[in-house]
């Protein structure tokens, strides 16, 4: 079958702006092209997984084709459309991709309410269902779907019995799976299962480098190197899938890049807690200066060390010592502390629960210290201590830092979690990178 009308040159002068600037896309590179005509070629693949570096122009590509595809094959089908969330699809996908399709005389209608996308084009219309694969319970979301296609951007963030529910809904004679992701840990089962059997599985497997996106300018791709170090600088800017290991932070000196508190006056005041009993409690102030969060001062409560536990009030009242009379916009706080939370909601704190997920957190935190969005200011000692000692445990097969020592950095985890979902909506700062690039 031909499908030559759906992959003809296209006008490619396509304006996007990131961050203040404004770049053109000219033309698509050779893999992208690739990625754009696999499916109407003659070698029978059913699927075809994209991986490598960030801003490397594998996500738009994949997700333009992808629609191109089903709207050249299908008529009157559904196809399941999955990221992380369905705010981090719509914003890392459709918010480009969208009025690309448009200007190419594609009818899109998204009913939000639905999570559903309907596409006309030439007298065809299909529908596209929108799915998160956050957790192991996102997997009975799409149960019961029946799909001709599925796509699943960011694959190696979702857990596996999401994606092999997603893809054991593509039931239709004709469906393609459509796989992209950036690296995680050589043990990560979609690298096992997919990537390394890709020909086993018939799956057409494509790495994709910044070079392959010719979108980046020179210095935009010098600023994406210059921005990770260590096992994320080999997974994003390398694009290889490697373990995890050494320091966590291993950017940040704990000697050389603390600063003092600055002087003058702060314009906002909060708080990140993390709560503990027998373990340790954590709390850190940090306070805006110049678009700057600083944390000034510290709490550490160690009940092992102190020979004695705290009650939720005493906590409180520890809260309310650390504040000295600041006035808080919010206290983040670890979601499982329940009893905590409800003490400080009873002492009229505003309380925000923190958002715990481990991997995005210790990214963004990263992200955030590079760019000194926060800073940790000498007078943290407990932080910084915690900080020069945070490391990965090889001892397991997924990204997961060793559970010793680390009070601190969950709640300057939290701390940054919050900071990066306020500055992008919702959307976690350090997965900028992750969007599509052309």
């Amino acid at each position: 079958m031909r499908h030559s009308r759906f992959i003809r040159p296209w006008p490619m002068r396509v304006r996007k702006r990131r961050r203040g600037e404004t770049t053109e896309i000219t033309q698509f590179s050779p893999k992208q092209k690739q990625v754009l005509s696999w499916w109407c070629r003659p070698e029978n693949w059913e699927a075809i997984i994209c991986d490598g570096a960030v801003r490397s122009g594998k996500t738009f590509s994949m997700g333009l084709s992808f629609f191109l595809w089903a709207m050249a094959v299908f008529d009157k089908k559904q196809f399941g459309l999955c990221g992380k969330t369905i705010a981090s699809l719509r914003r890392n996908l459709l918010t480009e991709l969208l009025p690309y399709l448009q200007g190419l005389g594609f009818l899109c209608r998204e009913k939000r309410s639905e999570n559903l996308l309907t596409v006309r084009f030439q007298g065809r219309e299909n529908r596209f269902l929108l799915f998160g694969g956050r957790d192991e319970s996102s997997a009975a979301l799409i149960q019961g779907s029946t799909l001709a296609g599925v796509l699943l951007d960011e694959t190696a963030l979702m857990p596996r019995s999401f994606v092999e529910q997603a893809c054991a809904r593509c039931s239709v004679p004709g469906s393609r799976l459509w796989f992209n992701c950036n690296p995680e840990g050589p043990s990560h089962w979609f690298y096992q299962e997919w990537i390394l059997k890709a020909q086993q599985r018939r799956a057409l497997y494509l790495h994709f480098t910044m070079e392959d996106n010719p979108a980046l300018t020179p210095r935009i791709r010098a600023r994406y190197r210059s921005a990770y170090s260590g096992t994320f600088y080999r997974r994003f800017v390398l694009g290889e899938w490697t373990a995890a290991q050494g320091r966590v932070y291993d950017f940040y000196d704990p000697e050389r890049d603390p600063e003092a508190v600055p002087e003058g006056t702060f314009s906002a005041w909060r708080v990140s807690a993390d709560y503990g009993t027998a373990n340790p409690a954590s709390f850190g102030l940090w306070g805006r200066q110049n678009g700057v969060w600083y944390r000034t001062e510290e709490y550490y409560y160690d009940s092992r060390q102190a020979g004695q536990q705290k009650t939720d009030a005493e906590y409180v009242e520890d809260l309310r010592t650390l504040l000295a009379g600041r006035r808080p916009e919010r206290v983040i706080v670890d979601p499982s502390a329940a009893s905590f939370i409800q003490a400080l909601r009873r002492a009229g704190f505003p309380v925000t629960p923190a958002d715990n997920d481990v991997a995005d957190g210790i990214r963004v935190t990263a992200d955030l210290l590079k760019r000194r969005r926060i800073v940790l200011c000498k007078s943290c000692r407990d932080c910084l201590r915690e900080m020069a000692v945070y490391c990965w445990d090889t001892r397991k097969d997924r990204d997961a830092p060793r559970k010793e020592q680390d009070h601190a950095m969950d709640d300057l985890r939290y701390f940054a979690m919050d900071l990066a979902g306020e500055d992008r909506g919702g959307f976690a700062a350090a997965w900028v990178e992750r969007k599509s690039a052309g």
